[in-house]
């Protein structure tokens, strides 16, 4: 069986950047503790909007916003699920969940989970 991925992008506002990377390094802390493999977060640098689509057209970026990329590697989809579920009752992760608390529009973050094909 091959690795799973879970991908998603999201727009962060540029003055929230550095609030938005502190949760992310929790985040990634708790995820790996229940068994993720890898977790990434990165910061768009070289990504322009496209004739037809485009990162920055995916979440409808605003002039005061900077995409985000980023992913979570697992061994297996039934891994996924098993982390998943263990950190979506983490209480150290209760925070994230308010959207409220968060800093930035979670109605423009998009994800998925994919199988890997080529994991080199």
């Amino acid at each position: 069986m091959g690795r799973y991925v879970d991908g998603f992008v999201l727009p962060i506002p540029k003055n929230k950047t550095a609030a938005y990377r502190a949760l992310a390094r929790r985040a990634g802390r708790v995820w790996r503790e229940h068994g993720a493999l890898a977790y990434c977060e990165c910061i768009a640098d070289d990504v322009k909007p496209g004739k037809y689509t485009s990162f920055p057209q995916s979440v409808k970026l605003k002039r005061d916003e900077v995409v985000w990329f980023s992913w979570i590697v697992y061994k297996s989809r039934r891994d996924r699920n098993r982390i998943l579920a263990k950190v979506m009752k983490d209480p150290r992760l209760a925070s994230m969940m308010d959207p409220k608390q968060l800093p930035f529009d979670g109605r423009r973050m998009f994800w998925g989970g994919f199988k890997a094909m080529v994991d080199l």
